[in-house]
């Protein structure tokens, strides 16, 4: 496939963004391509808004499988496009329209000519929120064509074109969503002394939070705790009865994210004493570490410095992705495509190169042949 026709079906998919387990026009999308590729080897389900396609090898054996991700985030885009998101509100900010052009070229190839052993391709939803992975595995779907091996690519703005990088061990971070709700006394401005403020409380709560961080984690650990929003009361002159604070925990290991929802129930419980006020937790969604099989990063960079693109060396990052619940139960791991935008992900301007496209499809083509 010619990079000007994944182009063209990169910029259809931008145009729909969808949020996870809506993606009913993706998943049709996805569906009438895969309809019109060769079928002789093909078997095709849908989970969800999801899709697997199973690849039968010309031998057969063992099972690689690739997953790419559907859903898009709720995010005004500003790229200026003349192929903007036309879901006002919702934009593919993350990559993900690039991550499913690159299975679609992936599979077009191996439809054609297929490897070997046996392929399978998860087009997974909801990778954002409230998580796709960890359902997508426990369903009978997966049961009927879970791969020995697994694999999977996120676009990395901050790379160049042609350098592909991963790294054994950890990569991605272990995380949870945080929502905390404070109810008090709310009252009149002028008599504080006869209600419960739940600004102060919320405020004081937030500072007291980092003190998780600096003096009951590990100095060789690591953990974040970052509050994003906060809402609070309905004019100056009220104090406030209630207010929510919204944020994510991000950790390097299972164990810390443990201890420090640990530490955050018990400030809870103090303050709950301290301000005269119930407090209730909510963790939302949570995300299980991407860890890297190290022999299968291994395989993989021999493959990658045997071709004309750049192998490097990857750092671990806070960052989470629901892939890790996959890695959990299947060896793999997950590799960064350098794609170059100057705006990061999950920013409103991300205008990742589409010259990556065809590096992408090389890529995972390749590793679907001879992992």
């Amino acid at each position: 496939m010619k990079n000007e026709n994944l182009i063209k079906i990169r910029r259809e998919l931008h145009r729909i963004p969808e949020l996870g387990f809506q993606e009913f026009k993706t998943q049709r999308y996805l569906l009438d391509y895969i309809e019109k590729l060769p079928q002789e080897h093909l078997t095709v389900e849908t989970w969800e808004t999801g899709i697997i396609v199973k690849v039968e090898g010309t031998v057969g054996g063992q099972t690689i499988g690739y997953r790419a991700d559907i859903d898009g985030l709720p995010l005004t885009e500003e790229t200026g496009y003349a192929f903007t998101s036309d879901h006002k509100g919702q934009m593919h900010a993350c990559g993900h329209d690039f991550h499913m052009t690159i299975a679609l070229g992936a599979l077009t190839r191996l439809a054609e000519h297929p490897a070997e052993h046996h392929c399978v391709f998860l087009f997974q939803p909801a990778e954002e929120g409230p998580g796709g992975a960890e359902p997508m595995m426990q369903s009978d779907v997966m049961k009927k064509f879970r791969p020995d091996k697994i694999f999977a690519l996120h676009i990395a703005p901050d790379l160049p074109v042609g350098t592909v990088s991963t790294k054994p061990g950890l990569l991605f971070a272990n995380t949870s969503e945080l929502f905390i709700d404070f109810s008090g006394k709310g009252g009149h401005a002028a008599f504080p002394h006869l209600t419960h403020d739940m600004v102060i409380a919320a405020s004081s709560f937030l500072s007291h939070l980092q003190q998780i961080v600096a003096r009951r984690v590990d100095p060789l650990d690591s953990a974040v705790i970052t509050i994003g929003k906060i809402e609070s009361g309905t004019v100056q002159n009220i104090i406030a009865q209630s207010a929510r604070l919204e944020g994510t925990i991000r950790t390097l290991s299972p164990e810390s994210m443990d201890s420090v929802k640990i530490e955050i129930e018990k400030i809870a419980k103090g303050y709950e004493i301290a301000n005269d006020c119930q407090i209730s937790i909510d963790y939302g969604s949570t995300y299980h570490q991407v860890f890297n099989d190290a022999a299968a990063v291994d395989a993989f960079q021999t493959l990658v410095e045997d071709t004309d693109y750049t192998y490097q060396q990857a750092k671990m990052a806070m960052t989470g992705e629901d892939f890790g619940y996959m890695l959990k139960e299947i060896p793999g791991f997950m590799f960064w495509l350098g794609v170059d935008s100057e705006a990061g992900l999950h920013q409103s301007t991300l205008t990742p190169k589409e010259e990556a496209l065809t590096v992408g499809v090389d890529i995972v083509e390749l590793g679907l042949r001879k992992l």
